[in-house]
Formats: structure tokens, C-alpha cells, sequence
């Protein structure tokens, strides 16, 4: 029997234990009774359970056989703070948060390849099962590698996986290198002088220092980034006064960069503060400059992107695999994992007619599931092969 088949043998169950978790989102280092939920099926299957990894996060360890190889899994378990409004019956009974982002899905999918190779899986070496919590900005990957993941569960590689809409249900995404942007959040605090709205020749007016430092910054992409290397520079706030005539004392804009190298991530923050700081001088005003990076740019290393697309191809076939799929502009935490460890990451359908993730209509496409479970355990029975006597 097929890996697909034998995971498609205990799917309900799977579904079952995606739609609960969806009932029940959880934001970033809250994610409690999920990870009781997970800590709880890895010791049913008899694999060992660590808890409090990075916080809420969970490591299950398997190991067979008498291979000295090992190899992470890794997937994510919150929620975002976004009203549902599907409707659906197991709709999110937490007001304000959802499963927008298929992370029910990814923990599901995790939890079924864990059982697979528990009791039917063939390798000889140990498998880190990665239950990250908190991807969603708020820094659960960094957490984990702080509490000394891959020193406590050394991995040789990881791999990690996301639903993708827009993909066909057994379809597969991928690319080497650079794969998905790396990003950070920015605001920049202006400081003028106020005045009444009717004698601004007695205040420096933050307001004006803003729109110009908006007009400048978006030279940023325009004349100072290579042409050959995507990035985003996009001010999302300006938040300033609280009177029809009263000029502010302040003004604060704020935003998100995305980039795909921490160089030109750099190039951005700096060519951010000259360009703030200068306008605002320029006026009279001072402006300062507050960049943070959320995400590392993600980057498939070359050999792992090989191996998972071939795993992916023996699951599906190699014409549902895309080998050289477009770079994201979207960001994502395991990226700092990749960093500390060479491996890769996929992208699998969740239907071309999905909802797109952090929408209160998203939904993760249950037939997904064996693909997701199906997938990572393909890739550990070939890495793990057991070798010949």
C-alpha cells in the first residue's frame, strides 16, 4: 500500500482533529490546548513528547532502527487576530480569532505523517516532529532556536510546508534559493512644532515633513535597489493630529519593507533613515527611525529542494510539481530555522478556488491533508532509508 493510501486510512480522523483545532484558534504563545492536543496524539503513538519548546511550542522525537541520521519536520499551530465569517459548524468559537492562515492544517497534516512513520513508516535514524507556535510576527521560530532547538534535537535538515491557494488539491511549489521575502515592520516618529491650523508660520508642521519623507522613500525601490532584486517599501499609517485647526507636535508613519537578502533589507533601513532624518531636517523637524525584521528572508537550499521535489514527485507524479515556482512576496519565520539549518520548504494546493489566507472567508482545504502528511513522510523514508546489511 501507497503512503497516500495508508494516510488516507485514518484521514476522518485527521479532519476531525483540523476542525477541532479550528473551533479553537489560539494566538502566538497562547496556543495551549493545541499543543495539549498534539503533545497528547505523539504520546498515543508512542513517540516521545518534549513541551515548552520556545514557549508553547511542542517536539515529538521518533527514532528507528540504527541510523545515526535525523531530520526535522516543522510546521505551525496559531491563529490571527481576524473575525471568521464562514459560517461554517466549525466556525471559530474564540471571537476575534481564526484559522486565516491554514495553521490548523499545517499541525494536522504534521500530526499525520507523525503517525504514519510511528506505525508503518520504514527508516532507520530519528525524525524531530516541530510543532512552532507563534509564527504570525511575533517570533515563535526565534523563541525555539533561543531555547535550543537544534542543539537539544539536532537535525542534518528541516523542512517545513505551507497551503497555497490558487493550487490545485496534489499540486506542488517550489523553488532553490531565495524563496519567499524576507520582511520587517518601520515607524518613523516625527517631531515639529506645534501651532494653531491658522498661524502655521509659528510651528514646524510634522504633516508636510511627512508627505515629503513619503515621496522620497519611494525612490527607495525606484533608484537605490537593484532592478534584479524585488523588494517592497509600502507606508500602511500616518497617524497625526486630533483637531481640524490644531498643527500636531508629531506625526508617526509606519509600514512594512519586503525584501529577498538581507542586503538589500539593510540597504533599505539605511537609505530609510538618511532620507527621514534629511526631509525632516530640511523643514526643521527631526525624525526617527524605528526598523524591525520580523522574518529572514527564506532560503531553500539547493540539494533539499532537489530531495523534497523528488519526494513530492514520487507521491503525485512529476508532472503535479513545479520545480521552479515563482518567488513569494509574502515572509515567513522559518526562515530563521533554515538559517541555523540547510533544508526547504514547500507550497501545496488548497484549491484553485480558495479563499486567499488571512481572510475572514479562508478556510484550509481538508482534502489536503494526505498530500501535506503524505509528502513529508515520503521525504524521511527516502533520507532515512535503512541501508543495507
Amino acid at each position: 500500500m501507497s503512503v497516500l493510501d495508508t494516510i488516507r486510512g485514518f484521514h476522518a480522523e485527521l479532519t476531525a482533529i483540523r476542525q477541532d483545532i479550528h473551533a479553537h484558534p489560539e494566538i502566538g504563545f497562547t496556543e495551549h490546548r493545541t499543543s495539549d492536543i498534539v503533545a497528547a496524539k505523539l504520546a498515543e503513538w508512542g513517540i516521545e513528547v518534549h513541551r515548552n519548546v520556545g514557549g508553547t511550542g511542542v517536539v515529538g522525537v521518533l527514532r528507528k532502527g540504527n541510523g545515526a541520521a535525523s531530520i526535522g519536520l516543522r510546521c505551525d499551530m496559531d491563529a490571527l487576530p481576524i473575525t471568521e465569517a464562514t459560517g461554517l459548524p466549525y466556525a471559530s468559537k474564540n471571537p476575534g480569532v481564526m484559522h486565516a492562515c491554514g495553521h490548523d492544517g499545517h499541525t494536522a497534516m504534521l500530526l499525520g505523517t507523525a503517525r504514519y512513520l510511528a506505525q508503518h513508516g520504514t527508516f532507520a535514524g530519528t525524525v524531530n516532529f516541530i510543532f512552532q507556535p507563534a509564527e504570525e510576527g511575533l517570533g515563535g521560530a526565534l523563541a525555539m532556536l533561543k531555547d535550543d532547538l537544534f542543539a537539544r534535537f539536532p537535525c542534518e535538515s528541516v523542512y517545513g510546508l505551507h497551503n497555497w491557494p490558487s493550487l490545485p488539491v496534489g499540486h506542488f511549489a517550489i523553488r532553490p534559493g531565495p524563496a519567499m521575502a524576507g520582511g520587517g515592520f518601520f515607524d518613523i516618529t516625527i517631531t515639529g512644532r506645534g501651532a494653531h491650523g491658522a498661524m502655521p508660520h509659528m510651528g514646524v508642521d510634522p504633516v508636510v515633513v511627512a508627505a515629503g519623507i513619503i515621496n522620497a522613500t519611494q525612490s527607495i525601490v525606484a533608484r537605490n535597489v537593484v532592478p534584479t532584486d524585488p523588494a517592497v517599501v509600502s507606508i500602511t499609517m500616518v497617524h497625526a493630529g486630533a483637531a481640524y485647526n490644531v498643527i500636531p507636535e508629531t506625526c508617526v508613519l509606519s509600514g512594512t519593507a519586503r525584501a529577498y537578502s538581507t542586503e538589500t533589507l539593510k540597504l533599505i533601513e539605511s537609505r530609510m533613515r538618511e532620507i527621514a532624518t534629511g526631509v525632516a531636517a530640511a523643514h526643521g523637524a527631526t525624525a526617527e527611525l524605528d526598523f524591525r525584521i520580523l522574518f529572514a528572508p527564506l532560503v531553500n537550499e539547493a540539494q533539499a529542494t532537489v530531495e523534497y521535489a523528488d519526494a513530492a514527485a514520487r507521491l503525485v507524479g512529476g508532472e503535479q510539481v513545479t520545480r521552479d515556482y515563482r518567488q513569494v512576496s509574502g515572509s515567513e519565520d522559518f526562515s530563521f530555522m533554515l538559517e541555523a539549518c540547510p533544508g526547504a520548504y514547500i507550497f501545496m494546493g488548497n484549491g484553485e478556488t480558495s479563499s486567499p489566507v488571512h481572510h475572514p472567508l479562508y478556510n484550509f482545504n481538508d482534502e489536503a491533508i494526505p498530500y501535506g502528511a503524505g509528502v513529508m513522510a515520503e521525504l524521511v523514508e527516502t533520507k532515512l532509508a535503512p541501508k543495507p546489511l
